[in-house]
């Protein structure tokens, strides 16, 4: 277990950490849809950037009945047709809900999920496309982790290698960590919950949820995007929060 221990010799208390996943302008010049009303969206991951194992490399390709299926139900083609740059290129699915994993560096943007410990929360959340008239970004929770335990991702046996972008590549890099999540308290969520707001300049948190949430360590609420993810001040009460939006979570990506 990574968690350091206080002065007194006792754990720290529940962390939970707001973690930025998904495709954007940024990392694939895309952002996957979602409709509004039903809050229903396609989890659509970023680029892999480092070479992928043969055996294992996941393709964009695999995400196109997603995609074909959201376009169908929601008859907007235009919005969610996956661009063909994208098309044959290996992606970096992480997280991937299926397996309840999520991997990063621990000597970089991972070094505060490093810090994690059991029962403590990774919550996902991905600037995604409205579609339709209300076309326009909206950032919203698209997964929560209850951690279940962390581990080396140069200790992950190979035949688990399958179960993350960062054990998937051709060279596993030695400062990657790999969580694991609880079963039946963790997934992707079925329906996003929109948590964003366009304020003061940018993209934050809204004014409600920062103080139903009791708040973040970032200023103002900014999640527009950040080298070490946001912390709940009180993460309890942010869990509660989420308990009760009765949010179905799935173990599957779309």
């Amino acid at each position: 277990m990574f968690r350091q221990k206080g002065s007194d010799g006792t754990l720290s208390r529940m962390r939970a950490l707001l973690v930025r996943v998904g495709i954007d302008q940024e990392f694939g010049r895309w952002n996957s849809p979602i409709d509004l009303r039903s809050r229903r969206f396609v989890y659509v991951p970023i680029p892999e950037n480092q070479e992928p194992s043969p055996q294992h490399v996941r393709l964009y390709d695999e995400l196109l009945p997603a995609l074909r299926h959201f376009s169908k139900k929601f008859n907007c083609k235009d919005d969610s047709e996956l661009p063909k740059a994208l098309i044959g290129r290996p992606m970096h699915l992480d997280p991937d809900f299926e397996y309840l994993t999520y991997g990063d560096n621990g000597n970089v943007r991972g070094a505060k999920v490093k810090c994690l410990a059991p029962k403590d929360l990774i919550v996902f959340y991905a600037g995604l496309r409205a579609i339709g008239a209300c076309e326009g970004l909206c950032y919203a929770i698209v997964g929560l982790y209850v951690v279940r335990k962390i581990v080396m991702a140069t200790d992950v046996p190979r035949d688990r290698w399958m179960q993350n972008a960062h054990t998937r590549k051709v060279k596993i890099g030695k400062p990657d960590i790999i969580v694991r999540a609880h079963v039946g308290q963790s997934g992707r969520l079925e329906n996003a919950i929109p948590i964003g707001e366009w304020r003061n300049r940018a993209y934050r948190v809204t004014e409600e949820l920062l103080e139903r949430w009791g708040g973040l360590d970032v200023k103002d609420g900014f999640i527009q995007r950040s080298v070490t993810p946001p912390s709940f001040l009180n993460p309890k009460k942010f869990y509660n929060w989420f308990l009760r939006q009765g949010v179905k979570l799935v173990e599957r990506n779309n």
